[in-house]
């Protein structure tokens, strides 16, 4: 085939060079999709975003590649299934990730080595870190023609097992495994991302949730001021110090609460009642719901809490959620707490 292949659309030039798709070449890709994704980076202009974050402390005169250059060929491998930093030994000479980074395919320079990005991976302090993530914050921002009347911060933890004891790796019972953890913020209703930390293995503490919110949504009022907020987390985000700083700010919340023994006794009756319709009835499931206020004594005084009781011929199950929001139980818990990464 020699011809050129018909596009519904352009592709970018390359160093003022046409940019066509051909099975004819020298030099062949399969990553032939990353050119797209180089169209929406320059749309978006996020590394140069997140390359202002960070300081260049090499010397001017001996820089072969920026870090701009840089983050764009390590976003554009891991968006392709390429995660690991020895991949760009060979993925620099590619000519798709060559032209994605605007280099020439066959006459430009090779992109940067595994040891180079490697160092850009290791350089950044804790302060240039935050600095990437509040850019994150304003790239969300800037993705609305307008200010909204509300948003949704969705908050939540990945698992991420690791190879070895690499750094901030820690061995979590729960999963068995040594892992990072990082937490992932994205926007409840559009589902953008929002914020990304990486973090060690471990279930966040309350003064670490605070911090993380306190930032984040600082960040979104200096965009928006009067934007009306929701946070909604499972039960580990769900921390005193994390409820009391959105009071104080006045923003609503939605988290995850572990049963105790006084919640169950707050409601037993209620339990009983549906465990004995469902047998009677002969349903496969049943369910009910009940609001209760509820103080632990750490709190300095009772919240809302939602909780919604199921009944199976394998036994009763009881989940929990506390809240600031007003609402019947069932709106609380179907509606809002389980729309949660829909």
């Amino acid at each position: 085939m020699s011809e050129d292949i018909a596009l519904p659309f352009d592709l970018p030039s390359v160093c003022r060079k046409k940019l066509s798709v051909g099975f004819d070449g020298g030099q062949l890709s399969s990553d032939a999709g990353v050119l797209l994704l180089r169209g929406v980076e320059r749309k978006l202009g996020l590394a140069g975003r997140l390359a202002s974050c960070l300081r260049d402390r090499r010397d001017p005169d001996l820089i072969e590649h920026s870090v701009e250059e840089m983050l764009k060929l390590r976003m554009f491998a891991i968006a392709a299934g390429y995660e690991d930093a020895d991949d760009c030994d060979w993925l620099r000479h590619d000519p798709v990730f060559k032209m994605a980074v605007g280099r020439l395919p066959g006459t430009g320079e090779p992109l940067c080595s595994q040891p180079t990005m490697s160092r850009l991976e290791n350089a950044p302090s804790k302060i240039e870190v935050a600095r990437t993530m509040a850019a994150m914050v304003d790239q969300f921002c800037a993705s609305y023609r307008s200010a909204p009347a509300s948003i949704t911060l969705d908050i939540d933890d990945t698992f991420d097992a690791v190879h070895g004891h690499q750094q901030m790796s820690l061995f979590n019972a729960h999963y068995d495994e040594r892992c990072f953890l990082p937490i992932h913020i994205y926007e409840g209703s559009s589902g953008k991302p929002m914020a990304v930390i990486l973090r060690e293995g471990k279930t966040p503490a309350g003064v670490e949730v605070r911090t993380i919110l306190k930032h984040v949504i600082g960040r979104i009022r200096g965009h928006w001021p009067e934007v009306a907020i929701l946070v909604r987390g499972d039960s580990h985000y769900g921390r005193l110090e994390a409820m009391e700083w959105c009071e104080e700010q006045g923003v609503d919340y939605i988290f995850g609460f572990g049963g105790n023994a006084v919640l169950r006794a707050m409601t037993q009756g209620a339990a009983d009642a549906l465990c004995v319709q469902r047998a009677t009835s002969g349903a496969a499931k049943l369910r009910s719901f009940a609001t209760l206020s509820y103080g632990a004594k750490s709190w300095n005084k009772e919240r809302r809490i939602a909780a919604r009781l199921e009944a199976t011929p394998k036994g009763l199950d009881i989940r929990y959620v506390v809240t600031s929001l007003e609402g019947t139980a069932r709106h609380l818990y179907e509606t809002v707490y389980c729309g949660r990464g829909q």
